[in-house]
């Protein structure tokens, strides 16, 4: 009787852990304030993975057409609108870390190797960089009420 019980314990507890780690992982999906509160970003599963897009700004037109991508290295991007675009792309969730995606920049139009921590209910820490994580810069995201 007391080794169904121990068994019944462990199981449940196992479960619990299960769940809260599933849970973790998709803790940053939903709307994201950018550092400057000028952009909303949009973070979303899909197919296991984490992506997200800008789903709103403060100035969305500029002389009164759609803010385009013009900073963008790749000159055949240019012409495609910042409003709705893919900023976020192939994050894996491990361990407390979204890391393996990548971030674009639509003020440089330069993409960033990218690893996403929450700090807390209401922030991630966006860290991009290129090469090793050790040299690039850390950013904080605010969760949009």
């Amino acid at each position: 009787m007391k080794k169904s019980i121990a068994t019944l314990v462990l199981f449940m507890a196992l479960g619990s852990f299960i769940l809260a780690l599933a849970q973790s992982s998709d803790a940053i999906v939903g709307k994201w304030y950018n550092t400057e509160k000028d952009a909303q970003v949009e973070i979303y599963k899909e197919g296991g993975k984490y992506f997200g897009k800008i789903v709103w700004l403060q100035e969305p037109f500029e002389n009164g057409k759609p803010k385009l991508d013009k900073n963008n290295t790749d000159k055949s991007k240019r012409s495609r609108q910042i409003m709705g675009m893919k900023l976020l792309s192939g994050f894996e969730f491990n361990g407390g870390t979204w890391e393996n995606g990548n971030i674009y920049d639509p003020k440089n139009g330069k993409t960033y190797s990218c690893i996403i921590k929450k700090k807390n209910d209401k922030t991630l820490e966006v860290r991009g960089y290129v090469g090793v994580s050790l040299i690039g810069r850390t950013v904080e995201w605010t969760k949009a009420e």
